[in-house]
């Protein structure tokens, strides 16, 4: 079939039947429950871009028939660029507030089938199994997720120490067939939205044999019987999109994920009991280069939207003369412009790996991956800075439909704007910044990719620092 339309993705989620909940119910359609169907329709408008613009949003398989841009194997450094362009097609929809689009898997599932000798090293069958994999995600534009961290019962104890080891999601049986695995893991953004459930270990595994039975990597249907997707409280409530112009349209649900005996066949397992490779799949495969490449398009477009939302305001509020004001946007330049400047080098030093496809560098991402989640918090505090009481001064759009009306239009008008366009402004603006939506953005773009602290302790053990202490050195020792 190849790259699909909109409509193809909401047909197929409607046939699934994968077992979601919410709220204590099961969810009978997801095309059509209230606090689903506005992002199926957001991520079916993105299938859409693939039918409109597709020499931008898709490439020419051997075949002759075409496959979305995310799922390329690049070949050049153009490749790169052009797989890149798609990233920003789809990340500019949303605005940068859907970070779980199906191409940042696709890009990584196709690290790893270009990498299949990585997993053939483990067993032939897994080689093969990836490479498969990859043609029928490919080759039906599945919408997959994924899922990473095992549940802890505490923080204090060594990972799978105490109860832990029977939380964690860890094989319990072999047979013909597959293997069989039980436990759960958190979270499973887009869950309830996903046709396809990626599941590979995230936490690094100690090199023992109890640990065997955590080391897996696997993909799975997400209607799998005994899969079961529970999902976290809605921030799609129904609104319209004038009064929830985010939350109505990108809410993402948040899932735990639960597996009672879930049988997955032999073909769809890619490592198993591997601690080894388990522990060095992403950076091994370079799949983790490809996630954060279309991270980092994603955070340069979301910096950009914060700044092209706060340069409205103060243009709105004819507050852009001030002093004070314009200082905030300059902040906001800097840190758009970051996130750029990381990207520009990335794809500009993207090189061919030792499985025959072309990455983007490494160094500029890790830098821009680490950065990100300490800026956006002052993005965010900028929107609230510089809109300050006026993200309060936000009628319903039912009052400018009622009684109210003259009232709205007289007392809140702005320089720049009228009443009602000043309103949804701001409501705009609570939205990215001071509801619950904005806070869910927050706490997810502070730890997309892990525990900061870590993240930066990983760049620090990343990076050769031997030869900038030894031009330290050079001039301690130098005479004259």
């Amino acid at each position: 079939m190849g790259a699909r339309s909109g409509n193809n993705y909401l047909s197929a989620l409607r046939k699934l039947k994968a077992e979601v909940w919410i709220g204590g119910a099961r969810v009978e359609d997801p095309t059509t429950h209230p606090a689903l169907r506005h992002c199926a329709d957001s991520i079916a408008s993105l299938y859409d871009m693939q039918i409109e613009h597709p020499e931008a949003m898709t490439y020419r398989l051997e075949g002759g028939g075409r496959a979305g841009m995310s799922f390329i194997q690049p070949r050049s450094a153009q490749d790169v660029a052009r797989r890149s362009a798609m990233f920003r097609r789809w990340a500019e929809f949303s605005g940068g507030m859907l970070g779980r689009t199906p191409d940042y898997l696709n890009a990584s599932i196709a690290a790893m089938a270009a990498a299949w000798q990585f997993f053939a090293q483990s067993d032939p069958r897994f080689g093969d199994n990836i490479q498969s994999y990859y043609r029928c995600a490919r080759d039906n534009d599945w919408c997959a997720t994924h899922t990473l961290v095992n549940p802890r019962a505490s923080r204090a104890a060594g990972w799978a120490g105490q109860t832990d080891a029977e939380l964690a999601l860890r094989m319990v049986d072999r047979n013909d067939r597959g293997i069989v695995v039980s436990g759960a893991r958190v979270l499973a953004t887009l869950g309830p939205l996903a046709e396809e459930l990626i599941v590979f270990p995230s936490t690094v595994l100690k090199a023992e044999a109890a640990a065997e039975q955590f080391a897996l990597a696997f993909a799975i249907n997400c209607n799998a019987p005994g899969l079961k997707f529970i999902c976290r409280d809605p921030l799609d409530l129904g609104r319209s999109h004038f009064d929830a112009p985010l939350a109505s349209r990108f809410d993402e649900m948040d899932c735990v994920v639960v597996f009672d005996q879930v049988l997955i066949p032999w073909e769809r397992v890619f490592l198993c009991g591997d601690i080894a490779r388990c522990n060095s799949v992403y950076a091994d495969t370079n799949a983790v280069v490809n996630m954060m490449h279309q991270v980092v398009v994603k955070n340069a477009v979301k910096a950009e939207f914060m700044l092209g939302l706060a340069a409205k305001i103060a243009d709105v509020s004819d507050a852009m003369a001030l002093a004070h004001v314009r200082d905030r946007p300059a902040e906001m330049i800097m840190a758009a412009e970051q996130m750029r400047s990381c990207l520009r080098a990335a794809e500009a030093d993207a090189h061919q790996d030792r499985w025959g496809e072309f990455v983007p560098a490494r160094p500029p991402l890790d830098v821009a991956r680490n950065l990100f989640p300490r800026l956006y918090p002052r993005l965010v505090e900028i929107i609230q800075l510089n809109s300050s009481s006026s993200l309060m001064a936000t009628p319903a759009e039912s009052d400018f439909a009622g009684p109210l009306q003259a009232d709205l239009e007289r007392y809140l008008a702005a320089a720049g704007a009228l009443a009602r366009d000043r309103v949804a402004l701001y409501r705009l603006a609570w939205d990215a910044a001071g509801s619950a939506f904005a806070g869910r953005q927050m706490l997810y773009e502070r730890f997309f990719f892990g525990d900061p602290v870590r993240m930066a302790s990983a760049l620090v053990d990343a990076t050769d620092l031997k030869p900038l202490i030894a031009r330290v050195d050079e001039l301690l020792r130098r005479k004259g």
